[in-house]
């Protein structure tokens, strides 16, 4: 990851850290069994795997857009960028919260409209909000996946011009 002209640096970096950590030690120093004994006890001598403790739930919008001859396409909202798909996690995570419902409607609204725009032949789009909580690995084991508990919807339908 790092630039080649870093290379000597980052070596020395590993031979520092190798250090710190005991490695260079005698298999019987009391320095490095100590050391080993923390990392164990800490439970940080093997890094998370795939099914890391405590992995919290999250949230989903997904745009059901229906067309006038009978088809109905899935979308999520999307952004241009990390930052903005950053912003727009979080901004999901908000949602959630009773103090925003408010203004739930309108910001719910605002990204449909922004679909809208890419697909001007929809006729309706049914906003979907809710929590999607990761299976446990017993679960994953019995092929279970994610599952989704939806919190609330919204129709929206595009006015006919009047002429």
């Amino acid at each position: 990851m790092l630039p080649s002209a870093l290379d000597p640096y980052a070596r020395k970096a590993e031979l520092a850290a190798a250090w710190a950590l005991g490695k260079q030690a005698d298999a019987s120093s009391l320095v490095r069994r100590g050391i080993a004994t923390y990392l164990h006890f800490a439970g940080i001598q093997a890094g998370y795997t795939f099914f890391a403790p405590n992995i919290p739930g999250y949230h989903r919008l997904t745009f059901e857009l229906y067309y006038d001859d009978g088809r109905i396409e899935y979308e999520a909202p999307h952004a241009r960028g990390k930052a903005a798909a950053l912003r727009l996690d979080s901004l999901l995570d908000r949602l959630a919260d009773q103090r925003y419902e408010p203004i739930r409607e309108v910001v719910v609204k605002m990204l449909a409209l922004s679909v809208w725009r890419e697909r001007p032949d929809v006729k309706k789009i049914r906003a979907t909000f809710g929590t999607v909580s990761p299976s446990g690995i017993s679960d994953f084991e019995h092929g279970k996946g994610e599952s989704f508990q939806p919190m609330f919807s919204y129709d929206f339908s595009l006015r006919e011009d009047q002429q």
